[in-house]
């Protein structure tokens, strides 16, 4: 045997992924790895690529090829680019230096990130190729015109206006981790600020209201080419070219913005048509191979930009990690070049991409080929990308999170949980309220044996009280329907998820719900794969009819259904706002108008003090409104008796008709089965005792809510008076009644804040995004005082006012 040395093995960029993993934070490498929502764009960047065929030309006569081209008639040595991420001090302390280092070794461009940190002089000082310069648009112009102007001295040769991005997407992994920048990781070429939550930054600092005159306005303020980066639709890419823009960059932000949109390469092909070579046309998204490049040129772009692999690279090795990137890709593309018989840039055209084959019919409807899912691991373990989507939604990790701190910090004043006062719980009374029902059960004539039977076995899937129940909403709120009209459920959430899921056909049917919206409406739309979109309450007024409004038309413009809007009208959790009676009618009249259904939750409307406004449903003369309730705060939770009232009449294909409420129950019995009887017996007890009216049995409740709402106010009021709230930016509503109400600060009040809270303040409340499914709310937090006493409130406010204060302090800006 020879003394030759064994080949090196070959390090892939796929292998530079799974080793970036391991040496990154967890929390780090989801936000670099991680996209928007379910990630499903994210994954199609990639996958698109996986299905398209090349298809090579022989006996050419081509010799070694040349990769080479011109962009903006600049050389580069391939038409490969880096393009902007923030950030890549993240993955190795030298940064966009050694990104700009290794990229100018192999001859490739790269796309300088407005929030790189590195200054652009350093990063001019060393480049050997192109630099280009990424930019957002901020509210305050000026740090725009900062940013171009010192790009431009230094010497870099265009600009790249990312326009898919008024705020970031919503970034599930981020949320779920509380992600923050590690200390020390800031922009370097922006001025000082709190960065440390990007998401949070971006939507106080980015200009969401652009249009197409801010490419004219770029162009005013620079001699540097301008091109725009984020289009996806062909209309867009000739808007671009009539404003001005020299060039296009077709991109979904990585997967990392709005997801659902098409990958990448998928946009591409329209888009070129579109355009037919008027300004330079790049591809951003999902390209990870030599092949992937020539799919992209023969689609009809002058080059690519590689994002992820890039980072993955300088984690593994710092600067020698990229280069081994670029130089893998550009080796790669030589190879597929030589392969397709194309010696240069310019003999990769259309005919090089094979068309899609076409798909076996199945009983005579196309099947769609299964998604690729890889092995399970080999120790029995699942793995979560698995399991349904919603399981990642940090909607669903609210309560545990909170139940965490509320266990970690026992002595802690937690103004987080929305639980009655037990202090009017009695353990004899609910014998009473069970004796109750038993002898009204005996007083209809029933046997003990039916009695017997009553309570040791399943029952109806409706209930067995909806009699009672039917009662008492008309003697408490005027709700007039039969007992056939209502389904008595195992506590309000039941009776959201099986309306939702008897309402809801398909995806193109979309719940609309009041934001900051009840994080238990928007979990079950989740659980049940129902598009939701929120609704902002104006800050003063709460729900605006014209939002309503505008809100079904836009969703009817994209070709989607709004089935039904969620609202809670009374002290709405968590905002604790209110709908007046003017706007109530309004809202039935213009359901009625749009063919909507209004889905109403009033829990604390028979423990609040004060005259009430009617329900929805005591106005509905339409059927317009399916309303959702609970025993928990009227009677008690652990009882987990809630109710739906839904009267409207369901036709069938044969003309038969049946009542919503009868389909509701067909749910039921899929779910549940039946509600618990013996909590139906003492319910039923506890209204038979109030003939109805718990509102006024609740009276005594009402009162001690109402007191405790003036002593948190009162004291927010102390330790906040008029010349703080001014200096610190803190500002409350006050609401006449319910558990809840929200207070904004000037910083981000996240989960990492609220360990904080609880850790050094002894005080624990709940961060309003939680309740903003499509983002919002990272500077409130919900406070509730119906569980505490009013020296506990007291004390509360005390811990909650030291720490505001110490968190604006060490809150720049």
């Amino acid at each position: 045997m020879t003394g030759t040395a064994p080949e090196r093995p070959v390090r892939t960029l796929a292998d530079d992924e799974r080793l970036a993993r391991a040496r990154l934070a967890p929390d780090v490498w989801d936000w670099i790895a991680g996209g928007a929502g379910e990630e499903r764009t994210l994954a199609a960047n990639t996958e698109a690529f996986d299905h398209l065929r090349l298809l090579p030309r022989v006996l050419t006569g081509a010799q070694a090829p040349h990769p080479a081209t011109k962009v903006l008639g600049t050389p580069w040595s391939a038409p490969v680019g880096v393009a902007p991420m923030a950030y890549h001090t993240l993955a190795d302390p030298a940064g966009e230096l050694a990104t700009v280092s290794a990229a100018g070794d192999v001859g490739l461009p790269v796309v300088v990130s407005t929030f790189a940190g590195r200054t652009f002089e350093e990063l001019a000082a060393e480049a050997r190729a192109p630099l280009w310069l990424q930019t957002y648009c901020f509210r305050d112009r000026s740090v725009t015109r900062d940013l171009v102007a010192r790009a431009e001295a230094a010497g870099f040769e265009a600009l790249m206006l990312t326009a898919d991005a008024p705020r970031l997407g919503r970034r599930l992994r981020d949320l779920r981790n509380g992600f923050r920048l590690p200390p020390g990781i800031v922009p370097a070429n922006l001025p000082e600020a709190d960065y440390s939550s990007p998401g949070a930054h971006a939507a106080t600092e980015f200009d969401p209201a652009l249009d197409w005159t801010v490419v004219d306005w770029l162009r005013s303020i620079t001699r540097l080419p301008v091109l725009v980066k984020g289009l996806l639709a062909p209309g867009d890419a000739l808007r671009a070219l009539d404003a001005g823009a020299d060039g296009i960059v077709v991109s979904n932000h990585g997967g990392r913005q709005l997801d659902g949109v098409p990958a990448a390469i998928e946009a591409l092909p329209p888009i070129a048509d579109a355009v037919a070579g008027r300004c330079a046309l790049l591809l951003d998204g999902g390209v990870r191979r030599g092949t992937d490049v020539l799919a992209a040129l023969a689609s009809g772009a002058d080059a690519v930009l590689i994002g992820r692999p890039v980072l993955y690279g300088l984690a593994v090795d710092g600067e020698a990690g990229v280069r081994h990137v670029l130089r893998t890709l550009c080796d790669d593309l030589r190879d597929a070049m030589a392969l397709a018989g194309a010696a240069t840039v310019a003999d990769v055209t259309a005919d090089l991409l094979a068309p899609p084959p076409r798909r076996r019919p199945v009983r005579g409807a196309d099947t769609p080929p299964p998604s690729p899912r890889l092995p399970s691991p080999p120790d029995g373990r699942m793995r979560k990308e698995d399991l349904h989507a919603s399981l990642a939604d940090p909607v669903l990790d609210t309560m545990t999170f909170l139940n965490e701190i509320t266990a970690r910090y026992p002595d802690a004043v937690s103004f987080a949980p929305g639980r009655p006062f037990e202090g009017f719980f009695s353990v004899e009374d609910v014998h009473g309220h069970l004796d109750r029902y038993l002898d009204h059960l005996s007083g209809q004539g029933r046997t003990p044996d039916e009695i017997r039977t009553f309570l040791y076995q399943y029952g109806a899937a409706a209930g067995q009280i909806r009699d009672i129940v039917a009662d008492s909403l008309r003697a408490d709120e005027g709700i007039g329907v039969a007992p056939e009209a209502v389904v008595v459920t195992a506590g309000c959430q039941e009776a959201m998820l099986i309306t939702l899921r008897a309402l809801f056909r398909d995806r193109e049917d979309v719940l609309l719900v009041s934001t900051p919206a009840y994080v238990g409406i928007t979990g079950a739309a989740r659980l049940l794969d129902i598009p939701v979109t929120g609704i902002e309450e104006d800050p003063v007024t709460g729900l605006s009819c014209a939002a309503v409004e505008a809100a079904v038309h836009a969703e009817r413009a994209r070709g989607r259904r709004p089935k039904a809007l969620y609202v809670v009208p009374d002290h709405s959790n968590p905002s604790g706002k209110t709908i007046d009676a003017p706007t109530r009618r309004e809202l039935l009249a213009l359901a009625q108008r749009l063919d909507l259904l209004i889905l109403e939750d009033s829990p604390y409307r028979g423990v609040s003090p004060g005259e009430r406004v009617p329900t929805l449903k005591a106005l509905d003369r339409d059927r317009r409104v399916v309303h959702l309730g609970s025993y928990a705060k009227t009677a008690f939770p652990g009882a987990r008796v809630g109710f739906a009232v839904a009267d409207q009449t369901v036709v069938s294909a044969d003309g038969t008709t049946t009542l919503l409420a009868d389909e509701l129950a067909k749910v039921k019995s899929m779910v549940t089965v039946n509600t618990s009887t013996l909590s139906q017996a003492v319910v039923a007890g506890m209204l038979l005792a109030a003939d109805g009216e718990l509102s006024q049995a609740n009276a005594p409740a009402a009162r001690h809510y109402g007191d405790a709402l003036k002593t948190l106010l009162s004291s927010l009021e102390e330790h906040f008076p008029a010349a703080r709230r001014s200096a610190h930016s803190v500002h409350w509503n006050a609401p006449t009644g319910g558990f809840f109400l929200a207070v904004h600060v000037p910083f981000t009040a996240d989960e990492q804040a609220l360990a904080r809270s609880a850790q050094d303040f002894g005080v624990i409340w709940t961060p309003m995004a939680y309740f903003h499914p499509a983002g919002g709310g990272e500077h409130t937090m919900r406070l509730s005082f119906s569980l505490l006493a009013p020296d506990d409130i007291r004390a509360g406010v005390g811990r909650l006012a030291a720490f505001i204060a110490a968190e604006t302090a060490r809150t720049p800006g």
